[in-house]
C-alpha cells in the first residue's frame, strides 16, 4: 500500500464481494481503515487494511464484537438506547478524562455502536466508539497517529444502532 487511493482499493475488493460500498478511507501510521456502507451510503461496517500486504479485515473492536449486522454475533434487532448526540457526549466525557485536549467529532452510526473521530482543535487525533446500547467506550489504539483521510459521501446518522 502506497498511499490512500491503493487502500480504497483494496477495501472496495472486499466491498463489492459484500454487496457494500467504500466510505471514507484514513491512513495512520500503523495502517489504513476504511468505513464500508450499503448502496444508499447507511453504514454497515469498518475495516482495516495492511500496510504491507493489502489484506483487508474486519476491525476487531467494536466492528467485531459489537455490530449487530457485519459483526461476530448477528442479530436481527438490537436494543439501542443512546442516540447519536448521547455518543458524542459519553465520548466528550471520557475524552475529557483520558485524552486531556482532544474532543469529539461527530458520531458515526453503525449498526449496534456508533464510531467517534477524536478531534484536536479541528484536527483529527484518532478515533472511538461508543456502544449504542451500554454506552461504553473503546478508544481505538490500534491505529497509531492520524495521518490522511479520503471522504465519500455516506448517510453516518440513519441505518446504524
Amino acid at each position: 500500500m502506497r498511499d490512500l487511493d491503493d487502500a480504497e482499493r483494496a477495501a472496495a475488493r472486499l466491498a463489492d464481494r459484500w454487496g457494500l460500498t467504500v466510505g471514507e478511507v484514513m491512513e495512520f501510521d500503523n495502517g489504513f481503515y476504511s468505513q464500508l456502507a450499503v448502496p444508499s451510503g447507511t453504514l454497515a461496517t469498518e475495516v482495516l487494511i495492511g500496510p504491507r500486504s493489502g489484506a483487508v479485515q474486519v476491525e476487531f473492536g467494536p466492528a467485531m464484537i459489537r455490530n449487530t449486522a457485519y459483526g461476530m454475533n448477528p442479530t436481527s434487532a438490537g436494543i439501542t438506547t443512546v442516540s447519536g448526540e448521547q455518543a458524542r457526549a459519553i465520548a466528550d466525557r471520557w475524552l475529557q478524562a483520558n485524552r486531556p485536549g482532544e474532543n469529539a467529532g461527530g458520531a458515526d452510526a453503525f449498526p449496534g455502536y456508533y464510531t467517534v473521530h477524536t478531534l484536536r482543535g479541528d484536527q483529527v487525533a484518532g478515533m472511538l466508539s461508543v456502544n449504542a446500547t451500554t454506552g461504553a467506550v473503546r478508544y481505538h489504539a490500534w491505529h497509531g497517529r492520524f495521518i490522511a483521510m479520503n471522504q465519500h459521501d455516506t448517510d453516518t446518522t440513519g441505518g446504524g444502532p
